[in-house]
C-alpha cells in the first residue's frame, strides 16, 4: 500500500466519523479544484495548462 493510498483509506474512515467533514472537504474542491488530481495527469496535462495560460495572457494584453 503506497503512501496515497493509505492517505484515502485514512480519510474515508474519517469522512465515516464525522460527515459534515465530507461536506465541507467537497465544497473547498469545488471552489478551488482538486490539485491532486491535477498532478496525477502527468507532463501533458501540465504542458497543455501552461500553453493554455501563455496564450490567455498574451492575446488578453
Amino acid at each position: 500500500m503506497n503512501m496515497w493510498e493509505k492517505q484515502e483509506k485514512d480519510q474515508l474512515k474519517e469522512y465515516q466519523r464525522k460527515p459534515f467533514i465530507n461536506l465541507a472537504d467537497s465544497m473547498n474542491r469545488a471552489e478551488i479544484g482538486d490539485w491532486n488530481a491535477l498532478a496525477k495527469g502527468g507532463v501533458w496535462t501540465t504542458l497543455v495548462i501552461l500553453v493554455g495560460l501563455l496564450l490567455f495572457f498574451s492575446f488578453r494584453f
